[in-house]
């Protein structure tokens, strides 16, 4: 029989978090996660999906999928240390270490893990972390897992990260500090001052840690932020995922080769995780050399998110610091967050709402994302079904 104590919990707390309006609901897609997606019986501008570039529904990644899985299975059948180390493993990581201009380069079933791997590997008690106030969940969990102080500065205020790091520093408490960061934050689409983060390490001795899931595949030629900015002899570790712009999943620490040794050796989600699935190295390996090769693919995103930001300003929308094409329209109120996304979804566009825990309470948005894939036409539906969920809200004049 089931637990009274828990069913009773279960039930007061997700009462809450709908009466809220902090209840997201799961949706199932009827076709491929493209820039127009089926969803019950209906078809729907797509502004929510990750697949910057368009590759997830690349037929020449589907092709590379469907070769290696008849050729290797569709699971690699081990962790890497035992035997679930296939060739197409070594080749995507070589591919990655010259992706990302680095000595080597090591490859995990997720972004995720990733974050959760290399800090809890490099950093541990006695340790020192630098973590900026708005960076990933995985970031925080990952920092957790390392037991190090985990010391947070504000979000790219430059002073205050050179503040703390002087006073862990000069404390003598600390064998190791690092300063982590994202490349590009998820939630406003601005990008990290990593120029300014190098300097600061520089003079205070940190480890350097970027997370570049939103600027690889987006920023310095598809390279990501540190290639962006020129750093990549500066930065130590490199943390990009393989299910955004390059379209498949998985994630990757790119940095030294006793980096990789090491990650390799001593980091939990690498030693006990089944290595990524045939199919899915491949494609993997098939979306890099697009990415590299293909400047039109980056010149179509940004084209886009800049044509679809100028329509979403120009109708009254308050976009925040975006860098990128990641384009939130920000709202504040989850309730009325809530509404604008159902409205939005009624009209043919589907736009997720972001609200707490993934953003602060009261700092509610709806996170756009246009690709590489959308046409104009597509885009001008959306900012039309914008116009006129704004007006029925009272949110835009």
């Amino acid at each position: 029989m089931a637990s009274s104590t828990l069913s009773s919990f279960l039930r007061r707390s997700l009462t809450e978090l709908r009466d809220r309006g902090l209840y997201q609901q799961i949706d199932s897609l009827e076709g491929p996660n493209g820039p127009v997606i089926s969803m019950r019986g209906r078809s729907f501008v797509n502004l929510s999906s990750n697949n910057y570039l368009g590759l997830a529904t690349d037929s020449r990644l589907a092709e590379a999928a469907v070769e290696a899985t008849v050729r290797y299975g569709v699971g690699s059948g081990a962790v890497r240390t035992i035997n679930g180390t296939l060739a197409l493993h070594a080749e995507l990581e070589e591919k990655l270490a010259a992706f990302k201009g680095t000595e080597a380069a090591v490859a995990y079933p997720s972004g995720f893990n990733c974050n959760m791997a290399a800090i809890s590997a490099v950093m541990d008690a006695g340790d020192a972390i630098l973590s900026d106030e708005l960076n990933h969940a995985s970031i925080i969990d990952g920092c957790r897992l390392s037991k190090a102080n985990v010391i947070r500065y504000r979000h790219s205020d430059m002073d205050d990260l050179r503040a703390k790091a002087r006073e862990a520093r000069e404390s003598g408490r600390y064998a190791k500090i690092m300063a982590i960061t994202d490349g590009v934050f998820s939630m406003d689409g601005d990008i990290a001052r990593l120029p300014d983060i190098a300097d600061i390490a520089e003079e205070y001795d940190l480890i350097t840690y970027v997370d570049d899931a939103h600027g690889s595949g987006v920023l310095g030629g598809g390279a990501g932020t540190v290639k962006h900015f020129g750093l990549t002899d500066r930065i130590d570790l490199q943390i990009g995922t393989l299910s955004k712009a390059v379209g498949v999943v998985g994630g990757y620490v790119a940095g030294t080769r006793d980096l990789a040794d090491w990650l390799k050796a001593r980091s939990r989600p690498f030693l006990f995780s089944t290595s990524l699935p045939p199919g899915a190295v491949a494609a993997s390996i098939a979306a890099i050399g697009l990415v590299a090769g293909s400047p039109e693919l980056l010149g179509r995103l940004w084209d886009n998110a800049e044509y679809l930001q100028r329509g979403l300003r120009e109708l009254g929308y308050a976009l925040g610091p975006t860098e990128t094409p990641i384009t939130p329209c920000l709202v504040g109120d989850e309730e009325m967050t809530q509404r604008l996304s159902a409205s939005l979804y009624e009209k043919g566009v589907y736009a997720r709402a972001i609200v707490f825990p993934t953003v602060p309470r009261g700092a509610g948005r709806i996170r756009n994302m246009p690709t590489a894939g959308h046409t104009k036409e597509m885009l001008d539906l959306a900012l039309a079904a914008y116009g006129e969920a704004g007006r029925e809200l009272g949110l835009i004049p």
